[in-house]
């Protein structure tokens, strides 16, 4: 049996922590779908109402505490427009953008998921 000792602990509490970490900032219901609309559309200007329409099923109050929590983990970034009337847009960051992996194997797993599951029911 292989002994663990307090270098692997360590190790092993830091790897949790970080893993901690990633879930903290991206499990939320709307965080990933936010962000992934902001990747697909970084060409567009992308205000408020157009990100309501755009993400379904999401609440002006939840897209509004998202797009604050998001801003401040520096994954996107709020600019005044100089309209009048003022326009508020928002883009995703460069780091951001280092989350699309992440979003991609997730929507890869999930759709192999869902045919495991459709294939299960269909056996049944």
């Amino acid at each position: 049996m292989k002994e663990t000792g307090p270098a692997q602990k360590k190790e092993c509490t830091a790897e949790l922590m970080a893993l901690r970490d990633s879930l903290d900032m991206l499990a939320g219901k709307w965080t990933l779908p936010v962000l992934q609309y902001l990747a697909n559309r970084q060409q567009d200007l992308n205000h408020f109402g157009k990100l309501e329409r755009g993400v379904a099923g999401i609440s002006p109050r939840m897209l509004t505490r998202e797009l604050k929590m998001l801003e401040l983990n520096k994954m996107i970034v709020r600019t005044l427009q100089q309209t009048k009337p003022v326009t508020v847009t928002y883009a995703i960051t460069s780091y951001g953008l280092t989350t699309l992996p992440i979003i991609s194997i997730l929507v890869e797993w999930g759709k192999s998921h869902r045919a495991m599951l459709k294939a299960e029911q269909n056996n049944s």
